[in-house]
């Protein structure tokens, strides 16, 4: 998504008004292709590219994008969260050393044991975080 064409078009497509802050980081969010990035690092893209927001604007977007389907959240610590534009299903690897998410492909993951849920509820879908560790 390069031109703001595009990008007004992603936005509309998700039911959501594109406003010139949502535009912008729209652009910076799906210009490259998949990627995992948190809040503080999207608002420093924003800083670099000249884009006047706030850190609270970023958070509402984020959750305003997640929550139309353009991105996934990926909790992989209390309090920290990354966001992915990849919404397919899949897992993911973490490394907390460096904060580096990776994707895993859900087919690599069996799920066939997995317990049965509750009467009245239904399993939503299921998110492997895997924590890695550098080793010598």
């Amino acid at each position: 998504m390069g031109t703001y064409s595009e990008a007004i078009d992603h936005l509309k497509g998700a039911g959501l008004r594109p406003t010139r802050q949502r535009l912008s980081l729209a652009r910076l969010l799906f210009a490259d292709g998949h990627r995992h990035v948190s809040a503080e690092e999207l608002f420093q893209e924003a800083r670099n590219a000249d884009i006047q927001v706030s850190l609270a604007t970023i958070y509402n977007t984020l959750h305003q994008f997640t929550d139309a389907g353009l991105l996934r959240e990926v909790p992989v610590d209390s309090g920290q969260s990354y966001f992915d534009t990849n919404v397919d299903h899949h897992h993911h690897f973490f490394v907390p050393e460096t904060g580096e998410v990776m994707d895993i492909d859900s087919e690599a993951i069996g799920l066939d044991d997995a317990p049965p849920p509750p009467d009245g509820y239904a399993v939503e879908r299921v998110d492997v975080v895997v924590r890695l560790r550098k080793v010598d």
